[in-house]
């Protein structure tokens, strides 16, 4: 069946991703979150839960740094802190998606070495900016087809301009209808 991949980045998040989480179960849609390893640290049991609920987990970073503004044994080392924190988890990401998206002459190298996959993504929520779940919504739904994938967060990463992520809570149903309304099915990245 044809597919919609919803993605979050930049958590968990104690407040936000169990309420991504629950709309997500309310609609029966799976998804793919892009986690920062500090935050697992911290959060261990709502990377349980996203596995427990049939999501997929993919590796941001362990802190939120441009790939652009760090060495490659800098960023290695980002990204082997990260890959561990998941690992104390039993958990052995194959997707990785770089903070903003971001990449360094050293990037590609590493996801190779890794046997990671680098996923960008194709509709931009730009959620960060505190817009309403009716304006992304406008704003991505030319971008919503087979293969599309949405950018959201369930995090508040640096440059957010707003202090919560309710509506990106709010989101997830209309934009699983939409996909629904147009034969796809809303998956985690495989």
């Amino acid at each position: 069946m044809p597919a919609l991949a919803l993605t979050f980045d930049d958590g968990p998040d104690p407040e936000w991703t169990p309420a991504v989480l629950d709309a997500l179960a309310a609609v029966g849609a799976r998804a793919t979150f892009f986690v920062l390893g500090e935050r697992v640290a911290a959060w261990p049991g709502l990377v349980r839960r996203i596995v427990a609920e049939g999501h997929a987990v993919g590796v941001h970073g362990f802190g939120h740094v441009r790939h652009t503004e760090q060495d490659g044994a800098a960023g290695v080392g980002d990204l082997d802190l990260a890959l561990a924190e998941l690992a104390s988890l039993d958990i052995t990401p194959t997707l990785w998606r770089t903070p903003w998206g971001v990449e360094a002459s050293w990037t590609r190298p590493a996801a190779e070495s890794h046997s990671l996959r680098l996923v960008g993504w194709t509709a931009d929520t730009h959620d960060w900016r505190g817009d309403t779940a009716d304006t992304m919504l406008t704003a991505i739904e030319p971008s919503v087809g087979d293969g599309a994938i949405v950018l959201a967060h369930d995090g508040l990463g640096p440059g957010a301009q707003r202090t919560g992520c309710a509506e990106t809570v709010a989101l997830i149903a209309p934009l699983v209808e939409l996909g629904r309304a147009r034969g796809l099915a809303a998956e985690a990245l495989a």
